[in-house]
């Protein structure tokens, strides 16, 4: 039996990949925008009707394969589209001090403060130092340096830059840079190969680490890595003395949320909660937006 994999209310570059698909497939498309609605909805039944497949208007494995002649999106895929959604930066995106970590950007939010545009901006310029100085102009040689300077340097060149009562706005000829930067298909891969290797690849450790074996699970330890750094300690001990024989999976993953949530700093918490319990249970709303997690290709089944 064909599983759905995608349907309404699901975002990304998986979506916008269905997209741009259904398009060159004749399925009229107006705007391709990851974010599967109505019109994406109204295509794929078109395109379902066209192939004598049954009309459902959603996404599942036969619909998938008939569509892009691709493999399925992997797990990391799935949950990359689902946290980078949360994060709301995409690749390009940069702002500025608005929580105390510099300058955010790129599709999970990678920060100053953490070294790790610190590590892109430098793996960007050793592939081609050229496009890097295109994206900066006679600016480069100043970024190049405050790069290399001790955090509280950083961190006033950070709030130098920053805009707004609450810093998030990022000044130019940074914000244009950074977006400039994060289009390049090469500065993507850079990015996602950051993601897998310090984010996705900790979250199945943390998920085998609690005996969680579906999507759900894995998908609720990555993005607890993207925006929490991983399951402090504490919280580890709390969940832990709390599990009995016989929960369920999602009894141990709601365990998890509130105990990640409960050591969050203060001014998050709540929306730290609302995020992993979502994930947790496998709905919710983040952000304003509504998250039927089996949309996105995340379900109550094994992990793969």
């Amino acid at each position: 039996m064909a599983r759905l994999l995608f349907d309404r209310g699901a975002r990304g570059a998986i979506i916008a990949d269905i997209q741009q698909h259904l398009a060159d497939a004749g399925h009229h498309f107006d705007d391709i925008d990851g974010i599967y609605g109505q019109q994406t909805a109204s295509s794929v039944q078109s395109f379902q009707q066209a192939k004598q497949m049954p009309v459902t208007g959603s996404i599942d494995t036969t619909t998938w394969t008939s569509l892009t002649n691709e493999p399925i999106p992997s797990l990391e895929q799935r949950c990359l589209d689902l946290t980078s959604t949360f994060e709301g930066h995409g690749f390009t995106l940069a702002q500025g001090n608005f929580d105390g970590a510099g300058i955010t950007w790129g599709i999970i939010g990678f920060t100053l403060q953490a070294g790790e545009i610190t590590q892109l901006v430098e793996a960007a310029c050793a592939q081609d130092a050229a496009f890097v100085r295109d994206c900066f102009g006679d600016q480069t040689d100043a970024l190049l340096a405050m790069l290399k300077e001790a955090w509280p340097q950083q961190l006033a060149w950070a709030d130098s830059v920053s805009l707004g009562s609450q810093k998030a706005t990022l000044a130019e000829p940074w914000k244009s840079g950074f977006a400039k930067l994060g289009g390049a298909k090469s500065v993507q891969q850079l990015q996602l190969d950051r993601v897998r290797a310090a984010y996705f690849q900790p979250a199945l450790s943390t998920a085998a680490d609690f005996d969680l074996t579906t999507e759900l699970g894995v998908a609720l330890c990555f993005d607890i890595h993207v925006q929490n750094g991983g399951i402090h300690q504490d919280a580890a001990k709390e969940v832990r003395a709390q599990l009995k024989a016989g929960m369920s999976e999602e009894d141990i993953r709601v365990l998890i949320a509130n105990a990640v949530a409960d050591h969050a700093n203060e001014a998050w918490r709540e929306d730290v909660r609302n995020r992993k319990l979502t994930i947790a249970k496998g709905n919710g709303v983040v952000h304003g937006i509504t998250a039927v997690l089996r949309n996105w290709g995340l379900d109550e089944v094994a992990a793969t």
